[in-house]
């Protein structure tokens, strides 16, 4: 992965990320979370995978029932963002829409991805802090702005 700084003013830092072929794309974005200290971001993505692993949240199950996606696909609309999780570290939430060969596309909570050719990123970091703590009722991490 290649990364740049390509703007900061007053607490706020906006970075360009290029994964490369075989890179997993939410550890890598996950990894430049925690080694930049990011606390509050968004990010959008653009690129394709050789597979991917996208999720559908069952309410009633409380958990994610997996899609596996075992096929070249573009990422269509790949957004997300970053607040600090109950551990104190980065937590990244995403969510994908790929396109597969005959046009039809397949979408949800991003769980995985390995990356082919490549995945630009484009992270916009806030001066805010966010902290994404879990809701056991639900069976997530969400955002919590108090």
């Amino acid at each position: 992965m290649q990364s740049k700084l390509v703007w900061e003013s007053r607490g706020e830092r906006t970075f360009v990320l290029v994964l490369d072929a075989g890179e997993e794309a939410f550890q890598a974005i996950s990894a430049f979370g925690a080694e930049t200290g990011l606390t509050a971001a968004s990010f959008t993505a653009l690129g394709a995978f050789e597979r991917v692993t996208v999720g559908w949240f069952d309410l009633k199950a409380k958990k994610y029932r997996p899609i596996d996606i075992d096929e070249q696909c573009e990422g269509l609309s790949l957004v997300g963002d970053i607040a600090i999780g109950d551990d104190g570290k980065p937590s990244l939430h995403m969510h994908a829409v790929v396109g597969l060969q005959d046009g039809s596309v397949r979408g949800g909570h991003f769980l995985s991805g390995i990356v082919r050719p490549t995945l630009e990123v484009t992270i916009v970091e806030t001066p805010a802090h966010l902290r994404r703590r879990k809701r056991p009722e639900l069976g997530i991490a969400l955002i919590d702005l108090e």
